[in-house]
């Protein structure tokens, strides 16, 4: 409970006194992730399935009250650093963001593909404009109801007078 104070006061040290729990901590860092999350990482990684709920409260109290790091979060931390240190870490990978569900990545030549489907769109819009007044070109004078031919027009030539 002290330390939950010792983090209100100063949360910049995150009241991490002890050194497998600062590494999961800087392992999120790394990711720019919750710390919690690289705890579920941590877990589907050694044994090839997502966290069970049933255990999530326990692993979870475990871990920031009592400050137990299970030995496979320790692991995969460590592998983190380790690939940080050397400069091989990519923080955007999607297999480090699979818990983060707004998780957004940047799209290789974004703006080549926008102006490609931008282009189809107006031509196929364009296309089907000119193709309806190709085929309407002659059925009809009016497009509002009654719809009239034009022949109605042609052989009913009458002058309205002005007023």
């Amino acid at each position: 409970m002290f330390g939950l104070f010792k983090t209100l006061l100063r949360p910049d040290h995150e009241g991490l006194d002890d050194a497998e729990r600062e590494e999961v901590s800087l392992a999120a860092n790394f990711l720019q992730t919750g710390e919690f999350q690289v705890l579920q990482l941590a877990y589907y990684e050694w044994y090839g399935e997502d966290l069970p709920r049933s255990s999530v409260d326990t692993i979870f109290s475990d871990y920031m009250m009592r400050g137990i790091v299970p030995a496979w979060a320790r692991h995969y931390a460590r592998n983190i650093l380790e690939l940080e240190r050397t400069g091989q870490l990519d923080d955007r990978d999607l297999s480090y963001h699979r818990y983060d569900f707004d998780y957004v990545t940047y799209v290789q030549d974004g703006r080549k593909q926008f102006i490609k489907f931008a282009s189809i769109l107006g031509i196929l819009i364009f296309g089907a404009i000119g193709f309806s007044a190709v085929v309407t070109a002659n059925k009809s004078g009016s497009i509002l109801p009654p719809y009239f031919g034009d022949d109605e027009f042609k052989n009913n030539k009458k002058t309205v007078p002005l007023p």
